[in-house]
């Protein structure tokens, strides 16, 4: 696992950007930073913009152009948020493998290789400078003659040591140059290949990743759904934080979503130049409108990003997606900052898909999705979403599957206690598989506790769900019920369902009447077991005989 801290301190932003690919971790970073950089630009061109206001105190006609201007873009503003559900429909949101890539060529220069500077010509005797010209007097006075013949050899020397110098100085410069070239082009070699080897890695690992997911490999498939949100567009004020969570069994994703808070949302409908006054007047939205768009635009996010994860699936791999959208607020008793969740919902794919988003409206589509949530959104009031998995359970452990080895002659009531725990995880998974929910089993014990947890998405009937499992040949007596409801207390579960071979006591029914407890006998049992096309058999008498012989398999 790699990760990458990114900080801007002008947005006083920051967020760890995770992933099992160090090349789409450093992309994904790049993309945050472009992202903010973006978002303080703009920061930024809108403290210009006030300056220039403040400016343009002098020229009335001018304040009356800025104030035009500037209730164009609170409207557009105000528009962008109101339209947010509807500027995805225009959008592909699955992601395009090949724009991961990196097709950029090898940018820095190529070294150019100096000319060779050339040897000057070498003097030579013969040359016609160092031929000494005689006239007549050179002729008749030898010494005359000889002192050209001399001041010509001197000078042919004089040159040609000259020319020696020159030659040696041309040597070294040519010399210098080709030593510096190879150097430089040896250097930019090695820069181009390093470059070329780390754009192919790269690119292989985009390609691993695009493979990988197209396998349905889960870490995979969280990663490009990670990248779907992260490349959706949204204003500089959303946190655009998420959390993913995928179960490969039931193909859920959780998603949990921080979503902005009413305090960053604009206010500012327009703003009107008073000229008989030199002054600009703001109007704001009013508290009952802004809460209006504000818990209309939770909603419209809602839908929206449920509805980008499915488009992008290209695979099929998410049958249904359960978001949670979390709030971050300061508590007014305290000063101190809090996060809630404040609406959840559960969808089916084929379910959403069937929904026009053009046409809907949000609250009634979230409602009509059984989403939960308070009536009021901007209250902020905490609800318990529909599934929340607390995968650090220490707890949890892998388990087994039991069930498809059965048949007529196996006597439940006989077999291996650890392989009845599993078997009741394994009927209970495909009960609540059906409605998209997940049973883990915990760390065999025998100390009468929590045997698995089931997590129920239903709305209305779910939560938290403790099971336990009692392979027992005796009547289950009502001090087992009263374990398991204080159980389900302590755990803050929203059910205990007890789970035996025998029968329970009038005592135990007495009980567990009116409590959130559900009792299931042998005989419902061997129901359950039919209902999932399994077939066993419960013979109290028998598993008595044989757990008398050995006494190791008994509870």
């Amino acid at each position: 696992m790699y990760q990458i801290e990114v900080r801007h301190e002008g947005l006083n932003k920051y967020k760890v950007i995770k992933g099992n690919n160090i090349y789409v971790v450093q992309q994904k970073a790049e993309m945050q930073k472009r992202t903010w950089n973006e978002m303080w630009k703009k920061k930024q061109l809108q403290l210009n913009q006030k300056k220039a206001r403040e400016l343009a105190a002098k020229e009335k006609q001018q304040k009356k152009e800025l104030a035009a201007k500037l209730t164009t873009e609170a409207t557009e503003q105000l528009n962008t948020i109101q339209n947010t559900l509807l500027f995805t429909l225009d959008h592909v949101d699955t992601i395009n493998w090949e724009d991961l890539k990196d097709t950029s060529s090898f940018s820095e220069i190529e070294p150019v290789k100096k000319d060779v500077i050339e040897i000057p010509r070498e003097p030579l005797p013969s040359d016609e400078l160092y031929n000494p010209k005689f006239g007549i007097m050179d002729r008749l006075m030898s010494k005359k003659r000889q002192k050209k013949i001399d001041e010509i050899n001197e000078l042919y020397k004089l040159d040609h040591e000259k020319w020696e110098k020159q030659k040696e100085r041309v040597l070294k410069v040519n010399q210098k140059n080709k030593v510096i070239y190879e150097r430089e082009i040896a250097n930019w070699i090695e820069k181009k290949e390093l470059f070329l080897a780390n754009q192919k890695e790269n690119n292989e690992a985009v390609e691993n990743l695009k493979e990988s997911y197209i396998q349905g490999n889960p870490d995979a498939i969280v990663e490009y759904c990670d990248m779907v949100l992260s490349n959706s567009e949204y204003p500089n004020f959303f946190p655009q934080e998420f959390e993913l969570e995928y179960n490969p069994s039931n193909k859920v994703l959780l998603v949990e979503y921080l979503l902005p808070s009413i305090s960053d949302l604009p206010t500012l409908k327009s703003v009107k130049y008073i000229q008989s006054r030199n002054e600009f007047k703001e109007e704001h939205l009013s508290d009952a409108a802004l809460n209006k768009i504000y818990d209309n635009l939770l909603y419209q996010i809602t839908l929206r990003t449920i509805h980008e994860l499915f488009e992008a699936d290209s695979i099929d791999a998410v049958h249904s997606i359960v978001f949670n959208g979390l709030v971050k607020s300061i508590d007014k008793t305290n000063g101190n900052e809090v996060e809630a969740c404040i609406l959840s919902v559960q969808t089916q794919k084929k379910e959403f898909e069937e929904i026009n988003l053009e046409q809907v409206d949000p609250k009634l589509c979230f409602k009509g999705l059984k989403g939960i949530g308070s009536i009021k959104l901007h209250s902020l009031t905490p609800i318990a979403p529909i599934i929340k998995i607390e995968r650090q359970d220490s707890r949890f452990v892998s388990s087994y599957n039991i069930a498809d080895s059965l048949d007529e002659s196996d006597n439940l009531a006989a077999m291996d206690w650890e392989d009845f725990e599993h078997l009741i995880r394994e009927l209970f998974e495909k009960e609540f598989n059906e409605t998209g929910g997940e049973v883990r089993i915990t760390r065999a014990s025998r100390d009468g506790g929590v045997d698995a947890v089931a997590f129920d998405p239903d709305p209305i009937r779910g939560g938290k769900i403790i099971i336990q499992a009692k392979r027992y040949t005796n009547v289950v007596g009502v001090s087992s019920v009263r374990d398991l409801y204080g159980t389900v207390q302590h755990e803050g579960a929203t059910k205990g369902i007890l789970v035996s071979t025998a029968d329970f006591g009038p005592d135990s029914f007495k009980f567990a009447k009116d409590k959130p407890i559900t009792l299931i006998n042998g005989s419902n049992l061997l129901s359950l077991l039919h209902k999932h096309g399994y077939k066993a058999r419960i013979d109290i008498k028998q598993a008595k005989e044989i757990l008398a012989n050995n006494p190791l398999r008994e509870l």
